[in-house]
């Protein structure tokens, strides 16, 4: 069975961007390189990527992958992604994006497809796992909440999923940051 897991950092009010769609707040924690050390490990089990058009503008600005694109591969190797969107985003050369409009479970078959039996790893944002939840893929939710607030923003999950569909699998320290992972069990 292939995992499909939402790996992201929050706030401690569950906001996953500010209302700029800026990580300044994440790159300013301390600690923050010490709670990266371990996701190397992660990468390494995932077979495709997922992210919603935000999170990919974010993504593409702010490594300046138009101009430098072979850094898409130095950061996330050759894993097919999938952008769920619906405007025309750029696409960064050499790099296997797909752009998907509508519903996730349509274009599910083929990222299974793809990840051949390796971790579905949505990178964000909530709205998007947010679907998966609602389409009964979504196993997993791994959570490295930092210690800041935010006075508005993106949010983490704006799903409603009750404390009967997820169970605490663990929970640990890394720096400034506590990781938690949560199963999640379909509807």
């Amino acid at each position: 069975m292939t995992a499909v897991i939402f790996h992201t950092a929050t706030t401690l009010n569950g906001f996953l961007a500010d209302d700029q769609d800026s990580l300044d707040w994440l790159f300013a924690t301390p600690g923050a390189a010490e709670a990266e050390s371990d996701f190397s490990t992660f990468l390494d089990t995932v077979g495709v990527m997922v992210m919603g058009s935000t999170t990919y503008e974010w993504v593409v600005d702010h490594e300046g992958l138009l101009s430098q694109p072979q850094k898409w591969t130095e950061i996330y190797g050759d894993r097919p992604t999938w952008v769920f969107t619906s405007r025309d985003l750029p696409r960064i050369e050499g790099a296997d994006v797909r752009f998907a409009r509508g519903d996730v479970a349509a274009q599910w078959p083929e990222i299974r497809r793809a990840a051949a039996e390796r971790v579905v790893w949505i990178v964000g944002g909530g709205d998007l796992a947010g679907q998966f939840a609602d389409a009964g893929l979504l196993s997993e939710i791994r959570l490295s909440v930092a210690p800041a607030t935010l006075p508005a923003g993106r949010p983490l999950l704006p799903r409603r999923i009750g404390p009967d569909r997820l169970r605490l699998e663990s929970m640990t320290r890394a720096g400034q940051f506590a990781e938690l992972r949560y199963a999640v069990r379909p509807a």
